[in-house]
């Protein structure tokens, strides 16, 4: 009987991915851990966290956000969702954003020392987390969970792979009620950050996104027609366009 016992406990902590993160899912209802048809989520422990451990400059302070007995917390209830088409398209943007960036936060504490992400063999193919009973990689959640099922191109300048070049890590949680003011925001933001990109009405110097993604922001129009719907000075429609050098330094304090 005690064996029966441990070898289905085992089972539940490797199915919750649990047993991955070296934490038990407290007991009890959770205001997280249950979504309901429409995927109410709760993500306000992660919006603690982040305005605990991010700076306004996005920079994340590694060292203290490991020793935060929440961040476990959080990415268990993260495994246990089980977001799907019954969740409203806003819900399941705001939960796969998060997602992402508390995982990515994830991935760098198992890899003490990195100086960059890429210094980890295969980021983002490495399959080290689960949700809903799934197990999955970062690839998975930005090229299938938003940018194949969402589709929506401000999405890249919501989730952070932890480098210099990439959008500063806000720090608030995404939510469902606030993520189309929330992502407009971050686009002015990201695009306007002269460390990021640089605008001039003849020439753009933009960030390598615009490039690797460049058909998700070109889907109803030119790039710089997009860049010029944020852009808080005057920009040509046929201002010359640009890449610069990616900066892949991790984002820390």
């Amino acid at each position: 009987m005690l064996t029966a016992i441990i070898a289905t406990t085992t089972l539940f902590l490797t199915c919750t991915g649990a047993a991955t993160f070296g934490y038990e899912p407290e007991p009890g209802p959770s205001p997280m851990s249950a979504p309901n048809v429409q995927g109410s989520f709760d993500h306000s422990v992660w919006s603690n966290l982040l305005q605990d451990h991010v700076n306004n400059k996005g920079e994340v302070d590694y060292t203290a956000m490991g020793k935060d007995p929440r961040l476990g917390r959080y990415l268990g209830e993260l495994s246990k969702a089980e977001p799907n088409e019954r969740w409203s398209m806003n819900e399941r943007k705001a939960f796969w954003i998060n997602a992402y960036n508390a995982f990515t936060i994830r991935l760098i504490l198992d890899h003490p020392g990195v100086q960059s992400i890429k210094d980890i063999d295969s980021p983002w193919k490495t399959k080290f987390f689960t949700i809903g009973g799934r197990t999955m990689d970062l690839d998975h959640v930005e090229h299938t969970e938003l940018r194949k099922n969402i589709n929506d191109p401000r999405i890249h300048f919501g989730i952070v792979c932890a480098s210099f070049s990439c959008p500063r890590l806000w720090n608030h949680a995404y939510t469902a009620q606030d993520i189309d003011k929330q992502l407009d925001d971050a686009a002015r933001r990201f695009i306007n950050d002269p460390l990021r990109n640089e605008l001039g009405p003849e020439r753009v110097r933009l960030s390598r996104i615009f490039d690797w993604f460049k058909s998700d922001f070109t889907e109803h129009g030119t790039l710089v027609e997009y860049i010029k719907r944020y852009a808080t000075i005057p920009v040509s429609h046929v201002a010359t366009v640009e890449y610069l050098e990616y900066d892949w330094r991790l984002n820390e304090q």
